[in-house]
């Protein structure tokens, strides 16, 4: 218990911008898992007027179809959340194995790997994605697809470089020496010793997944209506701002402060505890 204890400690920052990132992080989090048990209403019950401002009823007043902004966002975090982790999730689990074996390996595969990230890094992101959203059609999934491959290229040239500079290291020649496999230096010599450097990495990917599928779910062509979602309800209501701004303002606010919360946690679990 002492070292699980001990462990979850050395990933808790002492800096105060890490602790400020870990608050906003748990805060927002916490409204998108826990919202939907907390929402007044249905998030597709029309209950009013579209664009009523807020009043003791609807706190934060009702969207353009007449619906209870605040139920909405305390439903619309959980895809984004949701959504964005999957593609995180997937795109590292490919780019760490890749960028692993291509930092250690320098073969033929590393070269070939290398020019193909090349390539894909040299499409602007939200292009390459609303290419591949058309392609895909309408729907979720092929947004998430597309996210992670987005977010490849990147992910590989950042653990191909972290691998490289491990490498020549003192204990990896040891293990070698000893005859370890290559399985085992990357997973026991190699791997932990990134791993933190990594984790800045990894709330920089995150943030970036829910920017760009919030950017395709505003565009029309990841959720569909009646989902909810803050960045579709980014999109959907912006006829209605000047009446009533909090239908707006709250689900970009929330977006905002999701990736503010993960680029400073990641920050400072990546330079350390001082």
């Amino acid at each position: 218990m002492n070292t699980l204890c001990a462990r979850v400690r050395q990933w808790i920052p002492a800096s105060p911008s890490g602790k400020a990132g870990l608050t906003i992080l748990v805060v927002v989090l916490a409204v998108a898992l826990l919202g939907p048990l907390a929402a007044p209403d249905q998030p597709d019950l029309t209950v009013g007027i579209p664009y009523a401002p807020p009043s003791r009823a609807h706190w934060l007043g009702l969207d353009f179809l007449g619906r209870d902004v605040l139920s909405r966002v305390l439903y619309g975090g959980l895809t984004v959340v949701f959504y964005a982790g999957i593609a995180t999730i997937a795109a590292y689990t490919v780019g760490l194995l890749a960028g692993l074996l291509a930092g250690y390996s320098r073969t033929w595969f590393a070269t070939v790997l290398m020019r193909s990230t090349d390539v894909l890094l040299s499409f602007p992101a939200l292009v390459f994605l609303i290419l591949l959203a058309t392609a895909f059609g309408p729907g979720i999934t092929g947004i998430v697809v597309a996210t992670a491959i987005i977010q490849l290229p990147p992910i590989i040239r950042i653990v191909r470089s972290a691998t490289l500079e491990q490498s020549v290291r003192g204990y990896v020649e040891a293990a070698v020496s000893r005859g370890e496999s290559t399985l085992s230096v990357l997973r026991r010599e190699i791997l932990p010793n990134i791993a933190r450097p990594l984790s800045a990495d990894v709330g920089v990917r995150f943030s970036w997944s829910v920017l760009l599928i919030a950017s395709v779910n505003f565009l029309g062509l990841g959720l569909q209506p009646p989902a909810s979602d803050w960045g579709l309800m980014v999109s959907e209501n912006r006829g209605g701002i000047a009446t009533n701004p909090a239908v707006m303002l709250v689900p970009a606010a929330l977006l905002g402060a999701l990736t503010l919360g993960i680029n400073l946690l990641g920050d400072a679990l990546a330079g350390g505890k001082e």
